[in-house]
């Protein structure tokens, strides 16, 4: 499998099945396999069980895409080198990462009950509930019939299912949710702000995957040469993220050669301490943000909102989740402070018009083939990525800023209109079941690193 993109300057991107890994794989299942996806999309049911489409394939598409218009950019900032190697085992071990991050883990999680969303109405109609709000999650259930007790039992693996890719529920709640109409649980939703999403059996209409435009007045602010070998080499991007779709493309920025200053509360982002921890940190967090710098500002304040600006007047991107509704910088005034500042927004909030969401409704509303893996997310931050090396470019080229919005929802558009299974390969690898023999396996060592917990090296090879 190869993947030939001529856009810009002279450069591709090769994209074998296996990589670094040293296995046989043959085809997207074999690396579903090999990879530890089906394992971790199987929780949910029991069994290894591979995802409804050929997931690796696409996400490796989009790398390559990226690492080819990085490779443009680095080009424009003197690097000579045209070919950026990257794999579907690559792209797989990028899916699980954070799974592969808490099994290796000091005290590991699991292990693991079968059990999760959707719920299934009355009328046979398949629903989503969204929220981050226990409260919120107790008041809709209750009011729909639901044992106060029972919705409070169900809400800690509810709000765990994306970290664990599996969300045992009591029965009584489920059972609820079968015996109701649905007309009568959105009503109820509605009543107590709880958005109810129904899973879309079609593809909705196409959402763009990114939104790029240069700021309302450009002044010249080119790009200084690349520092060393990597395409982002000598750029600084300052991340203010809370969800994994921003944090992941931090991360790939990262790899890509920019250095990531992250922007945590005062004594830290409270999700370093969350278990199972590695080397005194929480592993998913260490997934995600290692390698970056952090410093400690309270935007809630008049004080942290100047500190923010100044950080941002002395850095080339500034990547956030925040929802509009409560941001604590407009894009304008950032703008002001620095005229060629790339703006990337990783919309993942449901307030946060037009077309956001978070992960199980953005896999409802798309009609994307369900999973309790961080599907829509893992995408959409190599998706936010490529924006940004995008955004970039035009910066070097015509010295403008840009703003880049890139919305969870797009990102699930794209995904679900390569959704349909494509390669017909059949498997002939061997099924992980562990992820933490993964980890231990010499196939692996390439692609794999120790850092208090077993991450995916870089998936991008710059030759």
């Amino acid at each position: 499998m190869t993947a030939q993109i001529t856009r810009g300057a002279p450069a591709r991107a090769a994209v074998p099945w296996a990589g670094p890994v040293d296995l046989p794989l043959a085809g997207e299942l074999d690396v579903q396999a090999a990879c530890g996806l089906m394992h971790v999309h199987g929780r949910r049911f029991g069994r290894p069980t591979p995802l409804g489409l050929d997931y690796a394939s696409v996400v490796a598409a989009e790398l390559a895409a990226t690492g080819t218009a990085a490779t443009g950019l680095g080009h424009l900032r003197g690097l000579p080198r045209r070919v950026a190697r990257t794999s579907v085992a690559q792209a797989a071990l990028l899916a699980v990462s954070p799974y592969l991050a808490a099994a290796t883990a000091d005290d590991p999680e699991g292990p693991f009950h079968v059990g999760g969303p959707p719920f299934v109405s009355a009328d046979g109609v398949a629903f989503e509930v969204v929220t981050t709000d226990a409260d919120a999650w107790c008041r809709f259930w209750t009011a729909a019939g639901v044992a106060r007790d029972t919705a409070r039992d169900a809400w800690r693996p509810y709000a765990a299912r994306h970290a664990t890719a599996t969300c045992p529920l009591p029965p009584g709640l489920t059972a609820v949710a079968a015996r109701t109409p649905v007309e009568f649980l959105e009503r109820t939703a509605t009543t107590v702000r709880v958005p109810l999403v129904r899973v879309s059996h079609r593809t909705v209409d196409r959402v763009p995957p990114h939104d790029l435009r240069p700021h309302a007045a450009p002044a010249p602010h080119p790009l200084r040469p690349a520092t060393d070998g990597l395409p982002l080499s000598g750029l600084v991007v300052l991340e203010s993220c809370t969800r994994l779709h921003g944090s992941l493309a931090g991360q790939l920025l990262r790899h890509l050669g920019a250095t990531v200053i992250r922007v945590e509360p005062p004594g830290g982002d409270p999700r370093r301490d969350a278990a199972p921890r590695a080397a005194g940190v929480s592993a998913h967090f260490h997934a995600l943000n290692r390698g970056k710098r952090s410093v400690g500002v309270d935007p809630a304040t008049v004080a942290g909102r100047r500190e923010l600006l100044d950080l941002v007047a002395a850095v080339d991107v500034l990547l956030h989740d925040w929802s509009p509704a409560v941001a604590p910088l407009r894009p304008r005034d950032a703008a002001r402070v620095h005229p060629g500042l790339v703006q990337a927004h990783a919309a993942t909030h449901l307030d946060a018009p037009p077309h956001a969401a978070g992960e199980s409704a953005a896999q409802a509303r798309a009609g994307v083939p369900g999973s309790l893996v961080t599907i829509v997310e893992t995408y959409g931050a190599v998706v936010c990525a490529h924006g940004v090396v995008d955004a970039l470019t035009r910066r070097a080229t015509s010295g403008a800023g840009h703003t880049l919005t890139a919305p969870l929802l797009g990102a699930a558009s794209r995904l679900n209109s390569r959704a349909a299974r494509r390669d017909t390969a059949p498997r002939t690898a061997e099924v992980c079941t562990d992820l933490a023999a993964l980890a231990r396996d010499d196939r692996f060592a390439r692609a794999l690193t120790r850092d208090g917990c077993v991450v995916p090296t870089s998936p991008w090879e710059f030759t």
